[in-house]
């Protein structure tokens, strides 16, 4: 059976930081691309950074320079490193992971991030 298991949520204020973690179980980690989104109230979800099996990574514009994926294949766990926060960077995050070749994705159950003074 297949989890992610986000944590590191939680209330911060403007211009803090936070580290979401996402520990994956019951995959090959290392030949699945994992992925943060989030969904902002009244948004669609949106992709903010991938982290690719070959070690690409990739960022929303809106996270540039503010945010970092990394992931410990070792711990099967992908991290989201998260500075200089801002209100609109409150959203529920969600640790996804799809398999490099075969049709198989996978969605955490979600972490709450909420940027408030």
């Amino acid at each position: 059976q297949v989890q992610l298991v986000e944590s590191g949520g939680g209330l911060v204020q403007p211009g803090g930081s936070l580290r979401l973690s996402c520990a994956a179980s019951g995959i090959s980690f290392s030949i699945y691309t994992m992925a943060w989104y989030r969904q902002a109230p009244g948004k669609q979800r949106e992709l903010v950074a991938t982290f690719t099996t070959g070690g690409s990574k990739n960022y929303a514009d809106s996270v540039k320079d503010r945010f970092t994926i990394s992931r410990d294949n070792a711990k099967n766990t992908v991290y989201l490193q998260m500075n200089s926060l801002t209100a609109e960077d409150t959203a529920v995050y969600y640790c996804y992971t799809r398999h490099l070749l075969l049709p198989k994705d996978y969605w955490g159950q979600g972490t709450q991030v909420t940027v408030s003074s």
